[in-house]
């Protein structure tokens, strides 16, 4: 039975953005069942509002963008930093969404990149919608599950996320120990390797 390994995303975070293929290369070279969850940032939390951020603050956000984005160009992704502070929710209960429909690596794939083109409200459920319906789902019934169900689920996998230690993304979690970040993955690749779980 394929170990589960999950890996909590914000498709606001450019750092989750530029730690996907590397997901999915993990989970094509390892028996593991890689759960992706939304675990949706706060980023006025750490980082400040835009209008009473300290001048480290937006040094922090100007060096964290630049830096993504060296990552993103050796992929041949485009990262345009976003014009305001996202309040992602919304295409974050799509992955719970997607998943239920069986697209998920089309919708993650078709959200982080039309988000990071400037191409997607991710606040807009009728824009999140369009992407779902894109990436293959039936998206009729995603309001209300925006609006019931999944926002409920959304709020409760960040509740128990947060009590499991999770602070950001990307969070890869295995046996309740947390790797943190894109630069992260070498080290999840040698606990699985250590794990006896790589493919033949």
């Amino acid at each position: 039975m394929p170990k589960t390994v999950l890996l909590y995303t914000d498709i606001k975070s450019p750092y989750a953005f530029i730690a996907k293929a590397a997901a999915y290369c993990l989970a094509d070279d390892y028996d593991i069942d890689l759960r992706w969850l939304p675990y949706t940032l706060d980023i006025p939390s750490y980082l400040g509002s835009v209008t009473d951020r300290s001048p480290h603050q937006w040094r922090r956000v100007r060096y964290s963008y630049m830096d993504a984005r060296r990552y993103a160009n050796k992929q041949g992704l485009t990262l345009r930093g976003p014009q305001k502070i996202f309040q992602s929710r919304p295409a974050q209960i799509g992955i719970l969404y997607a998943e239920r429909q069986g697209v998920l690596r089309a919708y993650l794939d078709l959200a982080f990149e039309l988000f990071w083109k400037r191409d997607l409200d991710i606040e807009d459920i009728a824009a999140v919608a369009a992407v779902l319906r894109r990436a293959g789902a039936d998206a009729d019934g995603f309001a209300a599950f925006a609006g019931g169900a999944g926002g409920a689920e959304h709020d409760r996998i960040r509740t128990e996320a947060e009590a499991a230690g999770v602070f950001g993304v990307p969070m890869f979690v295995i046996d309740g120990e947390l790797f943190w970040g894109s630069d992260r993955i070498e080290l999840v690749r040698e606990r699985l390797d250590a794990l006896g779980l790589r493919r033949p």
